[in-house]
């Protein structure tokens, strides 16, 4: 026991150490929550899959998140750090909400994600976002809730506008970057463009890890032809 607590004192843990524990501590707890929940049904209802069926199901399914989940990890945890990787990851809409909330975040801040105030900075940015969304969307939901199906509906004048909701939000944080750095910018959107050319049905969460690819070599190779001076 001695032992333990001068280990404790000479090797204090850090904001990182913190960091990861409770966040492996709050991803087990939200895997054991979202499979609890149709285990809980099936238990009350005494109604459960047909297991050869179902595992023949999610053994097709499975392999194509596996990649995808990979990929994300790898893309997502440079840009967001530790804690903002736990939070996203646990709390969700990553693409759409928490990574441009994070970075714009780090752009305002000047700090990296890297760095410890930015580890800060991403995590709280995150979770005001996080407390933003749900607020918003109990608030919709209470104000909007009788009238939704109508405004959501094909034919309503407004439908068109959710199609573009995603595009507009990502146009409009990009366009400060791209301006920031034209150079690096170019061959990224030109990858990209041409990717979705030949395989429109690729995975955003694929095509993030092709366009940031396609960024760091093209900024290396601008850096190898000294043109990335003004």
């Amino acid at each position: 026991m001695k032992r333990k607590q001068n280990d404790a004192m000479q090797h204090p843990r850090t904001y990182i150490d913190t960091m990861h524990f409770w966040g492996k501590v709050w991803s087990v707890t939200a895997l054991c929550v979202l499979f609890a929940v149709p285990l809980v049904f099936s238990l009350y209802y005494h109604v459960f899959p047909k297991w050869d069926i179902f595992l023949k199901a999610v053994l097709k399914i499975i392999p194509i998140y596996w990649g995808t989940a990979i990929v994300e990890v790898l893309t997502y945890t440079p840009m967001l750090g530790a804690g903002g990787t736990y939070l996203s990851f646990v709390t969700g809409n990553i693409t759409n909400l928490k990574l441009p909330c994070a970075l714009n975040a780090l752009d305002r801040s000047g700090y990296r994600a890297s760095a410890e105030e930015g580890e800060v900075i991403s995590t709280i940015a995150i979770a005001s976002s996080s407390i933003t969304t749900t607020l918003v969307i109990a608030v919709g939901v209470l104000a909007f809730g009788p009238s939704i199906a109508k405004i959501t509906a094909p034919d309503s004048v407004l439908a068109p506008a959710f199609t573009y909701v995603i595009p507009a939000l990502f146009g409009a944080l990009g366009a400060s970057y791209f301006l920031k750095h034209w150079r690096i910018s170019i061959f990224p959107i030109a990858v990209g463009i041409l990717v979705y050319v030949f395989s429109p049905t690729m995975p955003v969460g694929t095509m993030i890890f092709v366009t940031i690819v396609a960024a760091v070599l093209g900024a290396l190779a601008l850096y190898k032809m000294n043109l990335l001076k003004d």
